[in-house]
């Protein structure tokens, strides 16, 4: 019985992983129609696979606004080029600060927010946060930096029902994500992790300080050369 169940185990163990290699892999590739996040938070499944909603245009990173990424890098996880994933350093200032405020500040690199939108269902337990360590671990591995960046800019949720910069360039400033200014785009990036709180449309003086803000790091860490050099 003892001797079933550990080839079970591993059974499922090893299919698992190759399942989950494979669907990444073809990921490289294949634009997804949605994420694991969008699907979740949806209550009409039908729409969806009708891709009626939520509203979703997909966009070729080269294509979108140097700007934007430029944005999510600055203010989101200036090492993405460096690491593998995790930004461990930032993690350990986190837990620190987590430990004498009551807001819990994150510490997530772009790499764990795909993983995390992109394959895994909400919750905080120990569990989840090792298949969120594998699928990181796992899109580094068979992903580009580029890759990483181009399905986070399109499917993060940046208001209700409202996925990916194309979207939401062509809702709050009625054009293409292609022609986002700096401030647009520091905008855009302004309003994560919390995009049905804060409004693109009627920022709060908070959300304008944060774009300041945003704006500033864009400047210090080198601009739109820095963005080109990096993704050439």
């Amino acid at each position: 019985m003892a001797y079933k169940l550990i080839r079970f185990v591993i059974f499922s163990i090893t299919t698992f992983i190759v399942a989950s290699a494979l669907f990444v892999l073809a990921l490289k590739w294949i634009n997804p129609a949605g994420s694991a996040f969008i699907l979740l938070k949806s209550a009409d499944l039908p729409q969806i696979l009708d891709n009626q909603i939520p509203k979703q245009t997909w966009m070729p990173l080269k294509k979108i606004s140097r700007n934007m990424p430029l944005a999510v890098i600055a203010s989101e996880d200036q090492l993405f080029f460096d690491h593998f994933g995790f930004d461990f350093e930032q993690i350990e200032k986190a837990m620190k600060e987590n430990q004498r405020r009551k807001r819990i500040r994150g510490a997530s690199t772009i790499s764990q927010q795909v993983a995390k939108n992109m394959f895994l269902f909400p919750g905080k337990s120990l569990f989840r946060k090792g298949i969120e360590a594998y699928f990181t671990l796992l899109i580094e591995l068979i992903w580009r930096k580029d890759r990483i960046l181009e399905v986070y800019l399109n499917v993060a949720e940046l208001g209700e029902d409202l996925y990916g910069v194309e979207a939401a360039s062509r809702l709050y400033f009625h054009k293409s994500s292609s022609s986002l200014s700096p401030s647009e785009a520091a905008l855009l990036t302004a309003v994560l992790p919390n995009p049905i709180k804060r409004s693109v449309v009627k920022p709060s003086g908070y959300l304008i300080n944060r774009r300041d803000n945003i704006l500033k790091q864009m400047e210090l860490i080198g601009g739109v050369s820095y963005i080109n050099e990096m993704l050439k």
